[in-house]
């Protein structure tokens, strides 16, 4: 199993940058065009009233199809855990159905006065694993660098 982390810090309160990052619209606003992200559905708890915050247990179903070339690749994301403290949330989504037999990612978040360190963790399996999970490591580093410069983009300036 491989691990990617990656973090940055915002001139943003926990606060703001907590709320962004627990949103399907904060999804789509990191999600590069170019990947075409459709979400799918969004299937909530029973229990859960109807909200934007993805809660824990909220499954996701979405697709990309990346230059709008070949298949739609789809997957199925269920957020599995979701915290909120006084300085720290986070939450954990777990890729259910899709391109990776693993994927595990925590969204960490710490405040620090007027800031937030906003830290990225993948515990992930490619298809093949082994030798490709290097490879994919390769391909995250510049997904999550645009979801870092998107997340401070947006927040910084509001």
């Amino acid at each position: 199993m491989a691990t990617f982390e990656r973090e940055v810090r915002v001139r943003a309160p926990l606060a703001d940058v907590w709320a962004f990052h627990s949103t399907i619209d904060g999804l789509r606003s990191l999600t590069p065009d170019w990947l075409h992200l459709r979400v799918e559905e969004i299937e909530r708890p029973a229990a859960e009233p109807e909200t934007h915050v993805l809660t824990a247990g909220t499954r996701i179903r979405a697709s990309v199809q990346p230059f709008g070339v070949g298949p739609r690749q789809r997957w199925v994301s269920r957020i599995t855990a979701r915290e909120e403290g006084e300085a720290t949330a986070y939450f954990v989504d777990v890729m259910e159905d899709g391109p990776f037999p693993h994927w595990e990612h925590t969204h960490l978040f710490y405040g620090d006065g007027d800031g937030t360190l906003v830290r990225d963790r993948v515990e992930y399996r490619a298809p093949a694993g082994g030798v490709l999970d290097g490879v994919a490591g390769a391909f995250l580093e510049p997904g999550f660098r645009y979801r870092h410069r998107r997340t401070r983009e947006i927040l910084e300036d509001a």
